[in-house]
């Protein structure tokens, strides 16, 4: 008898899978390189286009603003339009925004450009994150995810180095003409990927929704920059209403408020969102240690933080690999190492190698954590709409950034030493209610089967009997309290389907038969 060869448990990709990975990951490059690459150039640039010193600071406010409040109305349109051709779109207008901005004349002129460009890479991350969802087989998807953020994740540590040398060196402007050849190789690709797009999702958009949508986290990231100005907070609240307001009555939501019933899609994004405040914090404590503390120079303090780079980006592939099972013990997990690693960092001394020590072990643990926050993300909801979810996704985790520096310290004096003790609390305390909401549900684990022998007893007795009543009660209990094992349990729509092709509301994380 022939012995068959083993199927490989994962299939490798094809060639449009391929041409999607490498066009996502180029794209998330040049969107975290142009995020962080100009930050040390800002002194150059406002002296060569002789700008303001409080209209400076907006070429890169007004870039994040712009990418983190689109985010939700971007995964959406990919959704409804098809993620092929809203990435197109996206990756087309990153680039000739890049150009515009290479050779803006003056301020006004480059702050303008850099919204637009925002725009575009509010289009490239949730939208091609979603594409590369639907183009991989199922068990390959969360790999080929984590290559491309940690692609993402080394321009995001290297790329204010590499602003300041090409802007100290050869121009500021030349951050921008980086990218416009890999972005041109980004467009090829996502041409040669295969189109996806949500079949129930209707024909047209919700205008309300979108405009609330994108109102609420401009108001809150223009909130974490100026604390005490409330009214932005305000804003964020009145918006957030009429938001929920508008799904609930919308026949075609931007966002199905049902997405945040799923536990623990919301557990992973709250998470990954502490995370990368964490992160932001770590990359402007440790540079001003070394610089400000310890007297180092800005090109050795960049080059002592080429081995906390490298960790980091190293986390995105790792989180690829966790499966969907494990990612919110494994997110528990990777918090509790930061916040130790965080606050070790303030005991380790000025410019000494157990702070380079500390920050590699931080930096590790997050890179691993802000990854699983999209890796993980993606395979608990509805494949369909995984470009909504990956927008709602990305625009808490870069809403929620600015609320790293504020932990810090960072601008409450000039005598003030920033801290990350602040930071090393918050990922701690995130890591403590992971870990009791995975205790509650699997603590409570038996009583399901003790139930279950109950009924069986009950039918012998009749359906009348005590043990049908004491199924009903008791397995409702188990049932509401056991939702990882049920939801985080591997059984989401990116990995598997409920059978005669219906998708069961256990799956979506919404209720059947309604909307949210």
């Amino acid at each position: 008898m022939p012995v068959l060869p083993k199927p490989e448990p994962y299939p490798h990709l094809d060639a449009q899978a391929r041409w999607a990975l490498t066009a996502v990951a180029l794209g998330a490059f040049c969107v975290q390189l142009d995020s962080f690459a100009l930050t040390p150039a800002l002194p150059v640039v406002r002296a060569a286009l002789h700008g303001s010193a409080t209209a400076t600071p907006w070429v890169v406010s007004g870039y994040l603003l712009a990418a983190g409040s689109l985010m939700p109305l971007a995964g959406r349109l990919g959704d409804l339009y098809g993620r092929r051709r809203m990435l197109t779109a996206g990756l087309a207008l990153f680039g000739v925004t890049a150009v515009l901005c290479a050779l803006a004349p003056s301020l006004p002129l480059l702050v303008a450009a850099r919204v637009v460009q925002g725009a575009g890479g509010a289009l490239i991350m949730p939208v091609g994150l979603a594409l590369l969802t639907r183009a991989c087989p199922p068990g390959r998807g969360r790999r080929a995810m984590g290559r491309a953020l940690g692609l993402a994740g080394l321009a995001t540590v290297c790329g204010p180095f590499l602003g300041g040398v090409l802007a100290r060196c050869v121009s500021w402007r030349a951050v921008f003409w980086l990218t416009v050849p890999l972005v041109v190789v980004a467009v090829l690709g996502v041409r040669r990927a295969a189109e996806s797009r949500d079949p129930d999702a209707g024909a047209s958009l919700d205008v309300v929704g979108a405009v609330a949508a994108t109102g609420v986290p401009a108001c809150l990231a223009r909130w974490w920059e100026h604390v005490a100005a409330w009214g932005w907070a305000v804003g964020a609240v009145l918006l957030g209403a009429l938001f929920v307001r508008a799904e609930q009555r919308s026949p075609a939501p931007l966002v199905d408020l049902a997405l945040f019933r799923n536990r623990p899609y919301v557990a992973l994004t709250v998470a990954g969102a502490v995370a990368n405040s964490a992160t932001v914090a770590l990359w402007y404590v440790v540079p001003w240690t070394l610089q400000q503390a310890a007297g180092w120079s800005v090109r050795d303090a960049g080059v002592a933080l080429v081995v906390p780079a490298a960790a980091l980006a190293v986390g995105g592939p790792l989180a690829g690999r966790v499966r969907p099972a494990a990612a919110v013990p494994v997110m528990a997990v990777c918090l509790a190492v930061a916040a130790v690693a965080l606050a070790a960092t303030t005991t380790c001394g000025t410019g000494t190698p157990a702070l380079l020590m500390a920050a590699t072990g931080a930096a590790a643990a997050l890179g691993v954590a802000g990854g699983l926050a999209l890796t993980g993300t993606q395979a608990v909801v509805r494949r369909a709409r995984a470009g909504e979810a990956s927008g709602v996704t990305k625009a808490v985790m870069t809403t929620t950034a600015g609320a790293g520096l504020a932990l810090t310290g960072a601008g409450a004096g000039s005598g003030t030493r920033p801290s990350l003790l602040l930071p090393a609390g918050a990922c701690l305390a995130t890591a403590v209610a992971l870990v009791l909401g995975l205790g509650l549900g699997r603590g409570l684990a038996p009583v399901r089967g003790r139930t279950s022998a109950r009924t069986r007893r009950g039918r012998g007795r009749g359906a009348g009997g005590r043990g049908a009543g004491g199924f009903r009660d008791g397995g409702l209990r188990a049932c509401g309290l056991r939702w990882w094992e049920r939801r985080a349990g591997g059984h989401g729509v990116g990995e598997h389907r409920a059978g005669a092709g219906q998708t069961s509301a256990r799956q979506t994380g919404r209720p059947s038969g309604r909307r949210g």
